[in-house]
């Protein structure tokens, strides 16, 4: 996975949260314009290549001083990003150390 092509969908509004996505989006109150500007500068921090639903990545993004984390996957025909969860890392305090880019 590469995050210049992460970007570059989420850019140009090709991608599409999962229901499970969109139930934590809710949770954690991101809004979508908020979601746009944190995955259209995000970080890929780690990779799942072996992720039964296909290669996928978990991303970083902030929206100003607000992190938001994605699990993603890129689906072809056609090509988009498919958020399989998105959340605000800052909420869970206890699992995340160095700026939200390393797991406790």
């Amino acid at each position: 996975m590469d995050h210049k092509k992460i970007r570059k969908l989420v850019i140009q509004g090709k991608y599409e949260l999962s229901k499970h996505a969109e139930k934590e989006r809710q949770i954690d109150m991101i809004h979508m314009w908020e979601l746009d500007e944190a995955l259209g500068g995000c970080e890929i921090i780690e990779n799942y290549p072996d992720d039964p639903r296909g290669m996928s990545c978990l991303v970083l993004g902030f929206c100003g001083p607000k992190p938001v984390h994605s699990v993603c996957t890129i689906r072809s025909d056609p090509e988009e990003l498919l958020l399989i969860t998105l959340y605000d890392p800052s909420k869970r305090p206890h699992k995340w150390i160095e700026n939200y880019r390393k797991r406790r």
